[in-house]
C-alpha cells in the first residue's frame, strides 16, 4: 500500500482550497480505495474541478487473475464519471504493459498526430488492455495518465489555473507563478499524442511537478498519493493567490454598468418570462431551467465588459461542452423595468443565436461531422437578473449553470492578470463534434417515458397523490409535491429524493437549485396559494407540463342525514372550485409555453352511483365530471383534460379516518373488533368493498396512480374529456 511518509502532516491552510485529507481515514483503505478517496476529496471542491471534470489515477500492483503474477495496473477515472461521487466501479483498470505496447502501433501509423485517424483509432485498443474484465469505458484522457511515469496523477480544471491557461500571456505567466516547477504546453486536444508529449516532458526533466495545459487546466504527479493530493492543492493555491493580489476590485470586468433587481422583482420577471422562454427553446425536446444570481455572477452580467467577454465564449473544453460555444447575452437595461422590451430582445436574440450557431457549424464542419445539434442557447445572461441555464433535466441545467459560473471566474482571473482569450472556434467545434464525444453521448441510457416533463401533483402528501408522485417519478418525471399539509408534501418529496437521488451538480457547486422532486404548500381553494405553488414550480424548473389534482374532501351527513350549508360549501369549494382554480391558473402557463400539456383531475364513481349519506360529496363529484368536459373543450387543442374516478380507496386515504371506517363498518353490519388497529379495520372495510366488485380485489392508491400515469403519458395522447373509472368493476357505474 502506498502511504504518505509523513503521517498527519500539517495541511495547507488557504481560503482558495479546502484541505480535507485525513491520514487516519486513508490508511485504513487499500490502494484502489485510496484513489477513490483522493478523487472524492478533490471533486468535493468546485474551485478544484467541476462536475464530471478532471481525472485522477494510480498505478497499482495487482495479481493477474490468469497467471497469478504481480502486474502493474493503471486505475483511472473512467469516461463520464464524476470525481465527487465516483466509486470503484467508476474507474477503468488497464494493464500498463499493454498500454505501453500501443506506442509502436501509433508510431508506425502515417499520418499520426493530433486529429489524425490513428489517434482516434487508438481508443478502440483500450478495451483490449482491460484488467480483470472491468466494464468501465476508458476516458480519452487515459494516455495522459498512463504515460506520465509517476505513480499518481491528478488532472484538474481549477478556475484559478484555467485563468492562467486562458490568458494571452499564459506561457510567461506559468513561469512567473511556478518558476521551473511546471512546464507549459499550448492547447492540444486530449488524446494519445498529447499523452506522448507529456511523457517526453516528464521524462526530460525529473524535477518537474506538472504541466499547465493551455486553455485547459493543470496536470501534476507524484509517487505518493497523499503528496500528489497536497501538490494539487498547492498549485491551485499559488495561482489563486497570484490572481487575488492583482484583483481589480470594483473595476473588475470594467466596473458596473447596471444595478441588480431586488429578489422579488427578479422573481417576478422570471415567472413572467421563463415559461415563454421554455417554449421558445424546448419544442418537443423540453428543457429545465436553473436560475443563478449570486453576487459574483451578477457582478459579471451587470458589468461594462460582459457583452465583449460573453461573445468570446468559454475556454476550457469542459465548459463549452455544457454551455455551448457562447452564451446569449441580452443587452437589457434593468432600470427601465420594461419586461415587454426584454421579451422582444430575447426573441430577437434567440433568433440571431440560432443563425450564429448555424454559421459556426457550417464554417467549421468536416465531411464526416455529425449533424448539427440543437442551435438554441444553453445559457442566457440578463443584466439585473442573472443567468438562466437550460438542460434536459434539472441536473443538466444546474451543471450548465455551474460550468458557466466557473467560466466567469476564469474570465475574472485572466482579466485581472492579463487578457482573457477563448479557444478558437475551430478547436471548439472539433471538441464539440468530436466522434469520441458523439460516442459518449450515444452511450447514455435512453430517456424514460416521462423524462423532460414537469408535473405538479396537488394532494401529494398521502394516499392517491403520494402514490401518483411516486409512479410519475418512476418513469422519469420531475415532480412538485404540493399539499395542504406542508409537512406531508415535504415528506413525499424527501422520500422521492432519497429513492431517486438529488441528481448531479448539487453539493459544493454554489448553484442554487433542487433535485427532481420538491415540495410546495397549497390550498386549492385559494387562488393566491395556487399561484404561489405554480410560481415556485416555474422558478425551480422553468415551467409546468402536467397538473394532477388528487386533493378532495368528504364530509359525512349529520345524524339525521342532512348537510349544513357550511358542509355543502366546503365540499364544493374543494372538489369543484379548487379543481377549477388550479386549471385556470396553470392554463396561463400552458398558454405562455405554447407546448402540449395535460390536466388530470380526480372525481369518483359516486358521481354516477348515488349513495345514502354522501349527498354533498356525490353531487360535487358529478359537477367535477362535467368540469372535465368543459375544461377539455376550453383548453383544446394544446391541453388535454381528463380524470380518474376511484371507488372506495381505503388504504392510505385521508378520507377514511378511523371514525369514518368504524361508521362504515357499523352501517354495513360488518363484524369487527372496535379495539383493532386502524389499518386492520381499514383492511376489513376494503375487503367488503372489494367483494361488491366484479374483480373481487381491493382498490389501492397505486391502481389510481397507474391510471393517472396513463392519462399523463403519450399512450393517451389522443384522449381528452374522459373519465377513467378504476373501481374493480362496479356494474352500476358502467358507462351510461
Amino acid at each position: 500500500m502506498t502511504t504518505s511518509p509523513v503521517s498527519n502532516a500539517p495541511a495547507l491552510e488557504s481560503p482558495h482550497v479546502d484541505h480535507l485529507w485525513k491520514d487516519d481515514d486513508a490508511n485504513r483503505l487499500d490502494p484502489v480505495q485510496r484513489l477513490v478517496y483522493r478523487s472524492n476529496l478533490l471533486g468535493t471542491d468546485q474551485r478544484i474541478t467541476n462536475t464530471g471534470g478532471g481525472n485522477t489515477s494510480s498505478k497499482i500492483m495487482e495479481t493477474d487473475p490468469v497467471t497469478g503474477e504481480s502486474v502493474e495496473v493503471l486505475w483511472v477515472k473512467g469516461s463520464g464519471g464524476d470525481l465527487r461521487t465516483s466509486k470503484k466501479a467508476n474507474f477503468s483498470s488497464l494493464y500498463m504493459d499493454k498500454l505501453n505496447a500501443l506506442k509502436p502501433i501509433y508510431d508506425r501509423a502515417e499520418p499520426k498526430g493530433v486529429k489524425t485517424e490513428i489517434e482516434d483509432r487508438m481508443v478502440s485498443f483500450y478495451p483490449h488492455c482491460t484488467f480483470n474484465l472491468n466494464p468501465r469505458a476508458s476516458s480519452i484522457d487515459t494516455p495522459l495518465h498512463s504515460f506520465i511515469p509517476a505513480k499518481h496523477v491528478d488532472h484538474m480544471h481549477p478556475n484559478a489555473v484555467i485563468a492562467v491557461a486562458a490568458a494571452r500571456r499564459s506561457k510567461e505567466l506559468t513561469q512567473e507563478i511556478y518558476g521551473g516547477e511546471l512546464e507549459w504546453v499550448p492547447w492540444q486536444r486530449p488524446g494519445f499524442d498529447l499523452g506522448l508529449v507529456m511523457e517526453r516532458i516528464a521524462r526530460g526533466d525529473e524535477t518537474l511537478k506538472g504541466i499547465v495545459m493551455g486553455q485547459h487546466g493543470v496536470i501534476n504527479w507524484h509517487d505518493d498519493d497523499r503528496e500528489c493530493y497536497d501538490l494539487t492543492l498547492e498549485l491551485i493555491d499559488r495561482a489563486a493567490r497570484f490572481i487575488e493580489e492583482r484583483d481589480k476590485g470594483e473595476q473588475t470586468f470594467g466596473g458596473a454598468k447596471h444595478a441588480s433587481l431586488t429578489e422579488d422583482h427578479r422573481n417576478a420577471v422570471l415567472v413572467r418570462l421563463m415559461p415563454w422562454l421554455r417554449g421558445q427553446l424546448g419544442g418537443i425536446k423540453r428543457q429545465f431551467a436553473t436560475v443563478h444570481a449570486d453576487e459574483a455572477l451578477l457582478r459579471f452580467v451587470n458589468s461594462s465588459d460582459a457583452p465583449r467577454l460573453a461573445e468570446l465564449g468559454t475556454s476550457c473544453p469542459d465548459h463549452f461542452l455544457r454551455t455551448k460555444i457562447k452564451p446569449l447575452y441580452v443587452g437589457w437595461d434593468p432600470a427601465s423595468g420594461d419586461v415587454d422590451a426584454l421579451q422582444a430582445m430575447l426573441e430577437a436574440g434567440i433568433e440571431q443565436y440560432r443563425k450564429d450557431y448555424a454559421t459556426y457549424y457550417e464554417t467549421c464542419k468536416h465531411p464526416d461531422s455529425p449533424a448539427m445539434r440543437d442551435p438554441n442557447p444553453t445559457v442566457i445572461l440578463i443584466p439585473g437578473v442573472g443567468m438562466i441555464a437550460w438542460g434536459k433535466s434539472k441536473s443538466e441545467s444546474r451543471v450548465a449553470a455551474e460550468f458557466y459560473a466557473c467560466a466567469v471566474e476564469v474570465m475574472r482571473g485572466a482579466e485581472a492578470i492579463d487578457e482573457y482569450i477563448a479557444l478558437p472556434q475551430q478547436e471548439a467545434f472539433d471538441i464539440e463534434y468530436w466522434a469520441l464525444e458523439e460516442a459518449k453521448l450515444k452511450r447514455q441510457p435512453p430517456e424514460k417515458a416521462l423524462a423532460r416533463r414537469i408535473v405538479l401533483v396537488i394532494g401529494a402528501g398521502n394516499g392517491i397523490g403520494a402514490a401518483t408522485a411516486r409512479r410519475l417519478m418512476e418513469d422519469g418525471a420531475h415532480v412538485v409535491c404540493a399539499d395542504l399539509d406542508p409537512a406531508a408534501a415535504a415528506s413525499t418529496a424527501a422520500e422521492l429524493t432519497e429513492t431517486y437521488g438529488a441528481g448531479i451538480g448539487v453539493a459544493g457547486t454554489g448553484i442554487a437549485g433542487c433535485g427532481p422532486a420538491i415540495d410546495a404548500a397549497v390550498d386549492a381553494t385559494d387562488r393566491d396559494s395556487v399561484r404561489a405553488a405554480i410560481e415556485k414550480t416555474i422558478l425551480a424548473y422553468g415551467g409546468v407540463d402536467d397538473v394532477v389534482v388528487t386533493a378532495g374532501v368528504y364530509l359525512a351527513a349529520g345524524a339525521d342525514g342532512s348537510f349544513s350549508d357550511e358542509a355543502w360549501r366546503k365540499t364544493f369549494d374543494v372538489n369543484v372550485m379548487g379543481a377549477y382554480v388550479v386549471a385556470d391558473e396553470v392554463a396561463r402557463v400552458f398558454s405562455e409555453q405554447d407546448l402540449t400539456g395535460s390536466i388530470v383531475l380526480t372525481t369518483s364513481v359516486n358521481a354516477v352511483v348515488p349513495k345514502l349519506g354522501s349527498l354533498a360529496y356525490d353531487t360535487s363529484k358529478a359537477a367535477a365530471n362535467h368540469l372535465v368536459r368543459e375544461l377539455a373543450m376550453r383548453y383544446a387543442p394544446n391541453v388535454r383534460v381528463n380524470a380518474v374516478a376511484p371507488a372506495t380507496v381505503v388504504a392510505g386515504s385521508t378520507m377514511f379516518p378511523r371514525d369514518r371506517v368504524l361508521d362504515s363498518l357499523g352501517k354495513y353490519d360488518i363484524a369487527h373488533d372496535p379495539n383493532d388497529s386502524t389499518e386492520a379495520l381499514r383492511d376489513r372495510l376494503a375487503r367488503f368493498y372489494a367483494d361488491r366488485t366484479l374483480l373481487k380485489e381491493p382498490i389501492t392508491p397505486e391502481h389510481q396512480a397507474a391510471a393517472v400515469r396513463f392519462l399523463v403519458g403519450e399512450e393517451s395522447a389522443r384522449t381528452t374529456g374522459q373519465i377513467v373509472t378504476v373501481d374493480g368493476g362496479l356494474s352500476e357505474a358502467f358507462l351510461r
